[in-house]
C-alpha cells in the first residue's frame, strides 16, 4: 500500500468511500455493515448519548449508498421513526412523510440509521449527547448527536444543519470533517426552520472525498424550497474521490476576533499555513474588513426576527414544553423592526455579491472554525462567530481536523470561498487534507 493510500484509511471508522469499495468486492460485508454499526451504536450509546432513536431495520439496500448508515438529525423529518426537533413538544410525533433529503437518500440505498440529538429546534439550549474525546466537555451545537456519532466511528455519514455554525463547529470540535454547502444546495423541504434565510443542510464524515460524493449524489432543488439554487453538477469517482486542486491559491482570514481565539488554536493554525506554504500554497493574508463588520448585527437581526415569527405561536400554546433559552431569543426578536429587518437583508445580499469579487484570484480562504477547544460543560455549545460570516453569505465551508489542544481535545480549521463554488472549495481541502495527514485516531469513549 502507497503512503498516499495510508492517508485515505481513517484510523477511527471506515469512510463512505472506503465501505464502498469494500463492498463492490465484497458484497456480504455490506449485509453485515449494518448490524455492527448498531452494535457498536447501542454499546456506546449510554456514555455517548448522541441518538435520540435508532433504527429497528439496517438491511442493506442496492444504489449508490447501498450499505451505508447515514444518521439523521432528530429536526429533519423521518416517516418511520420520530421526529422530536429535540423538544418535548414532539416527542412522541412521527412526519407522515420524509424530508427531501431524506427520501433522496433512501432512494440512492443509504440505510436511514436512526434520529441524532439536536439542541431545542436546532437553537442553544442543548441536549444530552457529550463529546466522544472527553464527556465533561460539549460536542457543540446544534448537530450535536451527528458530529459525535461520525466521531465515535458508529456510523461513516451524517446530516446536521447550519444556521449560524451548528455543522462547522461540532466537526472541528469532534475532529471529524464536516460540510456545510452553499444556501440553497440542498431543500429543505421537511426540515424544522429556525431561520429560512440562513438554514442550511449539511454532513459530517470521516473524509473530504465522503462530504463531496454526499453533495454529489444530494444536491438539488424543490419548488417547495423557494430558496433552493441548484448547484452545477459533478460526479465523483468512488475509486479515486474528488480530484484535489494542488497548489492553490489561499487567502488567509484572521478576522478582528482572532485576539481572543485560543493559544493552542492559534498555534494549531499557523502550523497548518507553513504546512500548506511549504507544499505549494501561495498565501495572501487579507481581512474583509466589511464583512467581519456587517454579518454579526445582520445576521442576529434576520435569524431572531424569522425565529421569533416561527415560534411565537408554539411558545403561547405550549409554554411550559419551550425552554428560557428560546423563549428569551423571541422576546429579542419582537424588539427588530420591519425596517432592520429589510436593512439586515440587503447587507446579507450586497455582501454575498461582494465576496465573489474580494476573493477574485484566490481558489479559497482559510481560517478558524472555533475560538479552541470544545467547552468543557455541556450547558453551552461553543460560539460560532467564526461560522457566522460564512453562513450569512450562504459560502460553501468544511472543517479539517488538524491537531490536539492542551486538553487532549480536537482543534480544525476551515476552509471556504464565493457562492456556488462548492467543488472548488472541496477541491482545495482535498489538498490540504492529503499535506496535512492529520487523523486524530479513535475518541477514548470509542474504545471502551
Amino acid at each position: 500500500m502507497s503512503r498516499q493510500s495510508e492517508l485515505q484509511t481513517p484510523k477511527a471508522g471506515a469512510g463512505v468511500l472506503e465501505l464502498l469499495r469494500r463492498f463492490a468486492a465484497d458484497p456480504a460485508a455490506a449485509a453485515g455493515y449494518g448490524e455492527e454499526c448498531l452494535t457498536r451504536t447501542r454499546a456506546i450509546e449510554p456514555q455517548l448519548k448522541a441518538f435520540e432513536y435508532l433504527p429497528r431495520d439496517v438491511t442493506a439496500k442496492a444504489g449508490p449508498l447501498g450499505g451505508i448508515p447515514v444518521a439523521i438529525k432528530d429536526i429533519i423529518a423521518t416517516s418511520d421513526m420520530p421526529t422530536t426537533n429535540g423538544s418535548q413538544i414532539y416527542r412522541d410525533h412521527v412526519p407522515e412523510a420524509d424530508a427531501w433529503v431524506v427520501e433522496r437518500l433512501r432512494n440512492l440505498g443509504a440505510t436511514i440509521f436512526g434520529k441524532t440529538v439536536s439542541t431545542e429546534f436546532a437553537w442553544r439550549h442543548p441536549g444530552p449527547t457529550v463529546n466522544p474525546w472527553n464527556p465533561e466537555h460539549t460536542p457543540g451545537g446544534s448537530s450535536s448527536g451527528s458530529a459525535a456519532a461520525v466521531a465515535a466511528g458508529l456510523v461513516p455519514l451524517a446530516l446536521g444543519t447550519q444556521t449560524l455554525g451548528s455543522v462547522i463547529r461540532p466537526a472541528a470540535f469532534n475532529g471529524v470533517v464536516g460540510f456545510k454547502p452553499s444556501f440553497g444546495a440542498i431543500p429543505r423541504v421537511g426540515v424544522h426552520p429556525l431561520s429560512p434565510s440562513l438554514d442550511h443542510v449539511g454532513f459530517f464524515a470521516r473524509r473530504v472525498d465522503d462530504v463531496a460524493f454526499a453533495l454529489s449524489l444530494l444536491a438539488g432543488s424543490s419548488a417547495d424550497d423557494r430558496h433552493g439554487r441548484p448547484l452545477p453538477g459533478f460526479t465523483v469517482d468512488v475509486a479515486q474521490g474528488v480530484a484535489p486542486l494542488s497548489r492553490p491559491r489561499l487567502a488567509v482570514v484572521r478576522f478582528a476576533k482572532w485576539e481572543r481565539a485560543e493559544a493552542d488554536q492559534k498555534a494549531v493554525f499557523e502550523s497548518v499555513v507553513d504546512t500548506l506554504r511549504s507544499a505549494g500554497a501561495a498565501i495572501t493574508e487579507i481581512e474583509l474588513r466589511e464583512l467581519d463588520t456587517v454579518n454579526g448585527k445582520a445576521v442576529t437581526t434576520i435569524m431572531l426576527s424569522e425565529a421569533t415569527t416561527i415560534f411565537s405561536d408554539l411558545i403561547a400554546r405550549y409554554p411550559d414544553r419551550v425552554s428560557a433559552v428560546m423563549k428569551d431569543h423571541v422576546e429579542s426578536g419582537r424588539s427588530k423592526t420591519a425596517m432592520e429587518y429589510l436593512a439586515a437583508k440587503a447587507a446579507q445580499a450586497h455582501r454575498q455579491r461582494a465576496l465573489a469579487t474580494e476573493l477574485d484570484g484566490f481558489d479559497a480562504v482559510l481560517t478558524l472554525p472555533a475560538f479552541g477547544e470544545a467547552p468543557r460543560g455541556l450547558d453551552w455549545t461553543g460560539d460560532a462567530e467564526y461560522c457566522a460570516p460564512w453562513t450569512f453569505v450562504g459560502a460553501p465551508a468544511i472543517s479539517l481536523p488538524a491537531g490536539f489542544g492542551h486538553d487532549g481535545l480536537p482543534l480544525g480549521v476551515q476552509i471556504t470561498g464565493p457562492y456556488r463554488n462548492d467543488l472548488h472549495v472541496l477541491r482545495v481541502a482535498k489538498w490540504a487534507e492529503a499535506v496535512l495527514a492529520f487523523d486524530p485516531g479513535v475518541p477514548l469513549l470509542a474504545r471502551e
